[in-house]
């Protein structure tokens, strides 16, 4: 495997919240992202999974650097992102794209497909006008659809039509990373099937990397090389496909994955029921911010974080009770 391409190191990103008194300093923070470090290796899919509310999509926009982290790094080819002025980031942005959730509302309604597909070139000043519709209609041919679509409307195309759009536009300046932040979710199941293979097909095609971010675990167990499961803005297990769903070591896995529909009604599956809502990123729990909901939490848990730890192979896991819960 080659080495990373992207690492992020002990990001974080902590909201304010405003005081009624107008020139009163915030005293309360939001802890969307509490300390994450992960890396991403060139060619690889990371699948980050979690409920909703866990970090998820602001850890994505934390990478794209839509968002400037409260303290941390996002390394993408040897250059911290975090660091970069506007202008410097502008270039670098040509090297990671994303794809985000909604196909309508991520396209401009006002523009056709080939000036959307084209805006990217248009911003980085890539070739000529001629070069650009080029351009444009093999980037729709990629994604599955013809040249004459170029002159219709977002409004005209179908929810899985839009997000091939969206992944041509995505795709137009030759990015190394790509996340994909719930792309598939607002989709028909068939459609999803139909998304996630162009995506696999245009991995291998222009050597991707992805970062995929998903609330299905079937369909990041499909598309993913390695997993990470966020709970409360943090990483608490991390690990290659088969590590993550034929030997989950956190409670908080094993709970996400006993969730998910069994394949056959002939199949018996235990189910972790977990007690209680999830905490408020406000306010997070001390210690292990999952140990209120924990049925093996001990008076450790409370009031010492867990570390993510190497369990075996490339298996990380923060929990204290690290191979001592059956």
């Amino acid at each position: 495997m080659s080495e990373a391409i992207l690492q992020v190191k002990n990001v974080k990103k902590h909201f304010p919240v405003k005081d009624s008194a107008l020139f009163a300093k915030p005293t309360k923070f939001v802890k969307a992202v509490d300390d994450v470090s992960f890396e991403v290796k060139k060619g690889e899919t990371l699948g980050i999974v979690g409920e909703s509310g866990c970090g998820k999509s602001t850890l994505a926009r934390l990478v794209m650097q839509l968002i400037r982290p409260t303290s941390g790094s996002v390394v993408l080819n040897g250059q911290d992102l975090a660091s970069l002025s506007e202008q410097e980031l502008k270039k670098a942005r040509k090297s990671i794209q994303m794809v985000f959730q909604n196909p309508y509302a991520s396209l401009d309604p006002r523009k056709t497909v080939e000036q959307l597909v084209m805006e990217p070139l248009v911003i980085h000043q890539v070739g000529t006008h001629q070069e650009r519709v080029k351009k444009v209609q093999e980037l729709l041919e990629v994604v599955g659809l013809s040249d004459y679509h170029a002159t219709r409307y977002p409004h005209e195309f179908s929810g899985g039509q839009r997000q091939r759009i969206n992944i041509a536009r995505a795709l137009a300046l030759h990015p190394d990373v790509v996340i994909c932040d719930e792309s598939v979710s607002a989709l028909d199941v068939s459609i999803q099937a139909q998304v996630i293979n162009l995506l696999k097909e245009l991995q291998a095609k222009f050597d991707l990397t992805y970062i995929f971010i998903s609330h299905d675990l079937n369909v990041v167990r499909y598309i993913s090389d390695r997993i990470a499961v966020m709970y409360l803005g943090r990483v608490v297990e991390m690990g290659t496909y088969e590590e993550i769903y034929h030997n989950p070591q956190h409670p908080y896995t094993r709970a996400l994955l006993s969730a998910v529909p069994k394949e056959s009604p002939l199949v018996k599956k235990e189910r972790m029921i977990l007690t209680g809502d999830v905490p408020s990123p406000m306010n997070p729990p001390s210690g292990c911010h999952f140990h209120k909901r924990c049925p093996y939490a001990t008076d450790r848990c409370k009031t010492e974080t867990p570390a993510l730890e190497l369990f075996e192979g490339q298996h990380l896991v923060s929990c204290h009770l690290l191979g001592d819960i059956s």
